[in-house]
């Protein structure tokens, strides 16, 4: 600490008197004070404080620390040496001036002395070494140990605001850190890279320096320090269990503990959470991390669970990453084969031979697929009729494939046999029924009634689905059997099956229809060849040939279309502000038969676009305002160059992007005013609003204009981020209107600025404390012209009605005829009304 001898600092006070004090900031008479000094620095001078008679010195006392003091001659507050913000922060001391008998003239007034701190402490962890330890897998930021580090200088300042880091990491294997620190809390926890790869059987410890700085570590000339902290990495007790079979419909008493499972941390919590959403889990686990199946499982409702174990701690945080858990259900043998059909047909030909395979009998098991539990065996059991023999047909034993055993069948013998086959597992046995229908043999082949169906002229509008030929040939085969039945098909002349055929099953006939819409640009002309088949074979030695073809000419004329756009909608987004003949996008839109075509546009009703008839780019043909409009949606129509009826249309959709452009305003839904009197304390809430979008400005700021009256009379502060609270600074106002300069800002990109002259009234209030306003007497009664209209108006009003009775009257007196004599009550009326 650097102090001068009291020679010295005499000298350096004289020193000041001579040269007038120039190097003194402040000098006035005595009174309470209060000095912020920088601690160190050496000695200075703090104030003088003059004399006034009949006062003749200065004296002072308190906390003066040793090196706090006063000339009594010169009045010179001074500080002969450093003060120490860790020593002391506050100095308190009491100064008085007296006169040449030592009696106080004025005083003591208080000088307080606040020492400022400067960073003159390095931080100091509160361990010369760290020990830690970590769990292999454990979840990446959570921390698993702390350091800690204080700094004597002031909490308040960055001088003890301290910051954390790792500066080295042995070993190293990665380029990315396995651990990271919490720059603020000295939180240390492995990183996503370390969770995945600390391993204790690869490398059990690792030593980290970590530095801390203060100054949070954001200066070049903070103080630092370091530790080295050693870390032991243990392995993971939170695995996943191997996968877990468990047999199906167990008769065990639930629920039976099938695995278990262990946190890495103490006091945590259990919970499972499904991978697949079903109606419900059979799972639980238990406090201790014992996992249970509930219920007897059945697989062929479900054969495999996968779910998930976690671990929380009492905040419901994860501790570690989820455990996924595979239980597999295995099978029994409890379920009976079933057939695939109640009744399966099966139709054989007359030329079939012995050892043909005519059909299957198909049965499922719902055991598991590929286990003996599912395992089928077929058996015939019985052949009804059994003519000509009683063992026509035979069924392999694994497949459920049916055999002819003998000779060909006869459709004569029998048109159709009965089987019953016997499908069994190991435990279960059930009986298919199957039918064998003996059919003719397909030796006929399908006859055009004709060659050649001549031709057809059809307009390329023609619309799909439209029969344009009926066709017709003949089967001598069995009628209503595949060897019979005809199916039509286009063999050539139609390669995108442009047409479709469909064949009336009963009557053979064939339906040619439009299966795709025609175009006379792609294909004016269809030659076309039609072959008929049968579905079932033909047998050996009988093939298809010419009359089972027929020849048809389809001829397709032109129809003008109108041209077509290459996409129904057109949308872009544009700033609000983007000049005038700006390219905001391109239509493009082509003619079926290749004619020329102009653009247009429809329904632009704020005339802000044009289109270039010839190339369809649209360019902005005025000022553009999304205040007026955020989406601007209007049509866009092509037609031929020279047929403008052929048009077709799209829609053209602009989205404006929103700009700063316009000026914050007051809102004046209600009007301001304040009850006079004024008394003071009173204001009132108003609200700021802008028309742009709500992105372009988070908050206004309110402020008065700076001028004189405004500032004097009135003051304004913040409410939030669209209100202010406006309030008078006196009683002093009259009864009237007042303007209130008010200066908006929106603070958006770019900032707008607006003067608002806001109107307060200052008026005598109701007992509800809304404004009262006097009506004034000299508009309360009409004018002459006034009067006059109002007084011929009733004048009118009244004759009216008086016609009306005397039309009433004379009306009831015909009815009632000339020679009655008139009611009594209806003179009196009369009279009364005259």
């Amino acid at each position: 600490m650097l102090r001068l001898c009291g020679l010295q600092f005499l000298l350096l006070i004289h020193s000041a008197v001579w040269l007038h004090l120039e190097c003194l900031s402040v000098s006035g008479p005595l009174k309470d004070m209060d000095f912020n000094v920088q601690e160190g620095g050496g000695p200075r001078i703090l104030h003088q404080f003059t004399l006034e008679p009949p006062a003749v010195s200065f004296r002072a006392s308190g906390e003066k620390a040793g090196i706090i003091d006063i000339d009594p001659k010169t009045g010179i507050l001074y500080i002969n040496g450093s003060l120490d913000w860790e020593t002391k922060q506050v100095h308190k001391l009491q100064v008085e001036s007296v006169d040449e008998s030592g009696s106080r003239v004025k005083g003591p007034y208080a000088v307080t002395i606040y020492v400022e701190d400067i960073n003159d402490n390095p931080p100091e962890f509160n361990q010369t070494e760290y020990k830690g330890v970590v769990r292999q897998n454990s979840r990446p930021g959570k921390p698993f140990m702390y350091v800690y580090a204080t700094d004597r200088d002031d909490p308040k300042t960055p001088h003890a605001q301290l910051s954390y880091s790792i500066l080295h990491h042995f070993p190293k294997y990665f380029e990315e850190m396995l651990f990271q620190i919490d720059n603020a809390t000295g939180a240390i926890s492995p990183t996503k890279t370390g969770s995945y790869y600390l391993d204790p059987l690869k490398q059990d410890t690792f030593t980290l320096v970590v530095s801390v700085k203060d100054m949070g570590g954001m200066t070049t000339n903070a103080f630092a320090s370091s530790v080295d902290v050693v870390i032991t990495v243990m392995e993971s007790l939170w695995k996943a269990p191997p996968t877990i079979h468990i047999k199906e419909n167990s008769t065990q008493v639930h629920p039976v503990n099938i695995t278990k499972v262990q946190s890495n941390e103490p006091d945590v919590i259990y919970d499972l959470f499904e991978k697949e959403k079903l109606p419900r889990l059979p799972f639980s686990v238990s406090e201790d991390g014992t996992i249970y199946v509930t219920e007897p499982l059945d697989r062929e409702e479900k054969d495999m669970y996968t779910f998930y174990v976690v671990s929380k701690d009492s905040t419901g945080e994860l501790v570690e990453k989820p455990l996924q858990i595979q239980v597999i259900v295995e099978d029994i043998n409890d379920n009976p084969p079933v057939c695939q059909q109640d009744l399966t047909v099966v139709e054989v030909q007359e030329n079939e031979k012995g050892g043909s395979n005519i059909g299957t009998v198909l049965a499922t098991d719902m055991d598991e697929k590929g286990s003996l539990n599912s395992r089928l065996r077929f058996q015939i059991q019985s052949q009804e009729p059994q003519y000509p023999s009683g063992s026509l047909f035979y069924i392999q034993q694994d497949t459920g494939t049916l055999q002819l055993t003998g000779p060909s069948l006869s459709k004569r013998d029998s048109a159709k046999y009965s089987l019953t086959v016997l499908v069994s597992d190991p435990d279960f046995k059930t009986i298919c029924d199957v039918e064998v229908h003996v059919i003719d043999i397909n030796d006929q082949i399908p006859i055009f009634e004709k060659s050649d169906y001549d031709s057809v002229t059809l307009s390329e509008n023609t619309p799909v689905g439209t029969v344009i030929l009926e066709i017709q040939a003949t089967d001598g085969d069995e009628p209503a059997t595949g060897s019979s039945l005809i199916v039509y098909q286009m063999k050539e002349g139609d390669p995108n099956n442009t047409f479709i055929i469909e064949t009336d099953s009963e009557t053979n006939r064939g339906f040619v229809k439009i299966n795709k819409a025609l175009d006379f640009e792609a294909m004016p002309v269809y030659n076309l060849v039609i072959n008929a088949t049968n579905p079932e074979p033909l047998v050996q030695g009988v093939q298809y040939n010419e009359s089972s073809l027929a020849t048809f000419k389809v001829f397709v004329t032109n129809v003008d279309e109108p041209p077509v756009f290459q996409k129904p909608v057109y949308k872009t987004e544009v700033s609000e502000d983007i000049p005038v003949n700006t390219l905001v996008m391109t239509v493009e839109a082509y003619d079926p038969e290749g004619d020329s075509v102009r653009y247009s546009l429809e329904g632009d009703v704020r005339k802000w676009l044009r289109i270039d008839s010839v190339t369809g780019q649209v360019y902005t043909a005025s000022l553009l305002d999304r205040e007026k409009e955020e989406i601007y949606s209007i049509e866009v129509a092509v037609s031929e160059l020279n047929n403008a009826a052929q048009k077709s249309k799209a829609f053209l959709v602009l989205q404006l992007r929103d700009v700063n452009d316009n000026h914050p305003q007051i809102a004046t839904d209600n009007p301001t005013f304040f009850c006079y009197p004024v008394s003071g304390g009173e204001k009132t809430l108003i609200q700021a609003i802008d028309a742009d979008e709500l992105l372009f400005y988070s908050k206004f700021t309110f402020s008065l204009a700076d001028e004189m009256n405004a500032r004097n009379n009135w003051e304004i502060s913040k409410y939030n981020a669209t209100h202010a609270y406006l309030s008078p600074k006196h009683g002093n106002f009259e009864e009237k209107v007042y303007d209130v300069p008010i200066i908006l800002n929106d603070n958006g990109e770019p900032p707008l600025e607006n003067k608002v002259n806001l109107k307060v009234s200052i008026c005598k209030c109701s007992t509800e404390n809304s404004c009262f306003i006097e009506i004034d007497r000299q508009h309360s009664w009409p004018t002459a012209g006034q009067a006059i209209g109002i007084l011929l108006g009733v004048l009118l009003i009244i004759g009216a009605i008086l016609a009306g009775v005397f039309i009433h009257m004379k009306h009831k007196e015909k009815k009632n005829g000339k020679s009655q004599p008139k009611d009594a009550k209806d003179n009196a009326e009369l009279n009364r009304l005259a």
